[in-house]
């Protein structure tokens, strides 16, 4: 960090001094008024899909325990570059945690890569940042509303000309969020370095200045702030070696999946078929088993309908032993005929007349008369007559009621 020097603010730039005035936003030795990042619960979205994903995973990463969390975090670990005093020290970053490795005197050969004797392959793989001094940088607190953290970086360029004495194309420049306010604004930490400080930064990398995923600045206690100051298109990539064999591997798991699924679905389709022929097959033996029933239900009512017809009317024994006990001497029957409920007699009789009154007051019928004339038989000198009565009737259950009575 600067300091102050006869009223002015010293950036630590050497011959270099910003005249702008500290402000209560101004973040110097004295009226530090920085917050901590870890004071937010979790990192601050950024735009778009990735964003979110990345608060989501950070939301769900502060609810795991400490050692888990790590384990997790390995692939977040970074190698820093530090020269200071003629030599470069190597630190590893793992979370919050910052640990000395190794050192090498400056500066370093351009024919090979001189960490690989040092460091171990998991080391050597890692990202590689370079970590400035404190006093190579200028650090300004601003406060923006909540729209800016979006587009952050863009908001920030069009700052430094109006909080730093340096045009934007003379510094590289990053912003880190420190805090969210009550009143929805944010509190950012505007971070710059001159692009001459970090040319005399490089200078001694040799090869290594173009494998720099990244340059961060180091705060008064010589901890990274957290920022990447490299424009994105100066940024080294590491590419993972396993990259396409993980691509290979997930699209050969995607399709093992689709297989696995499509197979699984002609199985619940062949299940499917041969459990509707089977039920096929049985709903035909259901509907033989349900017509036999109903054939023998309609038997069995029917049955019982002519045994109550029977029951209800009187039987051929009792009709013929009442006729004979009240047709008088002389009189003979050539048929006696039962249709429903209507008796008929024909015969011959030397009393055709009086069989009317014969016939009256019985109980197997009622309502006994002549029907058409009396026709005279000249041979026998009787008369053949033909006489209907109404058969006497009980009242008699329905066919259903029958039915039903013989199984209560």
């Amino acid at each position: 960090m600067g300091a102050v020097r006869d009223g002015r603010w010293s950036c630590g730039w050497g011959a270099a001094v910003c005249r702008v005035r500290r402000t209560r936003h101004c973040i110097g030795p004295r009226g530090n008024r920085e917050v901590s990042a870890a004071t937010l619960r979790w990192p601050w979205p950024g735009p778009g899909l990735r964003g979110f994903l990345s608060w989501w995973r950070a939301g769900l990463m502060a609810w795991l325990p400490v050692r888990l969390r790590r384990a997790l975090a390995a692939g977040e670990d970074r190698l820093l570059l530090r020269p200071e005093a003629g030599e470069l020290r190597l630190d590893l970053q793992q979370a919050d945690a910052v640990h000395p490795l190794a050192s090498l005197p400056l500066p370093l050969s351009t024919a090979a890569d001189p960490l690989a004797g040092l460091l171990r392959e998991r080391a050597v793989g890692m990202p590689r940042w370079l970590l400035l001094p404190a006093t190579c940088g200028l650090r300004r607190g601003l406060l923006l509303p909540g729209a800016a953290r979006d587009r952050l970086r863009d908001v920030l360029a069009f700052e430094i000309e109006r909080q730093t004495p340096f045009a934007a194309a003379d510094v590289l420049f990053d912003g880190r969020i420190l805090a969210l306010r009550d009143d929805g604004q944010l509190q950012v930490e505007l971070v710059v370095v001159p692009r001459p400080q970090l040319a005399a930064a490089t200078a001694g990398l040799g090869g290594q200045a173009e494998r720099l995923a990244g340059v961060d600045l180091a705060d008064a206690v010589g901890r990274p702030l957290g920022v990447n100051l490299l424009p994105p298109g100066q940024r080294h990539v590491l590419r993972d070696p396993w990259r396409r064999w993980n691509g290979l591997l997930a699209l050969a798991a995607l399709l093992a999946m689709v297989l696995g699924m499509g197979q699984l679905l002609d199985n619940r389709r062949a299940a499917a078929d041969t459990l509707q022929k089977e039920m096929a097959s049985r709903e035909a033996g259901a509907r033989a088993l349900s017509a036999q029933r109903q054939q023998l239900l309609d038997g069995r009512e029917g049955a019982a309908y002519l045994r109550a017809q029977r029951a209800a009317r009187p039987s051929s024994v009792e009709l013929l032993d009442a006729l004979a006990q009240r047709l008088p001497e002389g009189t003979w029957l050539e048929k006696v005929s039962v249709e429903g409920d209507q008796l008929t007699l024909i015969g011959l009789s030397n009393q055709a007349a009086a069989l009317v009154g014969k016939l009256e007051g019985a109980p197997q019928w009622s309502a006994p008369a002549l029907s058409g004339a009396l026709q005279q038989d000249p041979r026998l000198r009787v008369d053949r007559f033909t006489l209907v009565a109404k058969l006497a009737t009980t009242a008699s259950p329905t066919a259903a009621d029958t039915a039903t009575g013989g199984r209560r």
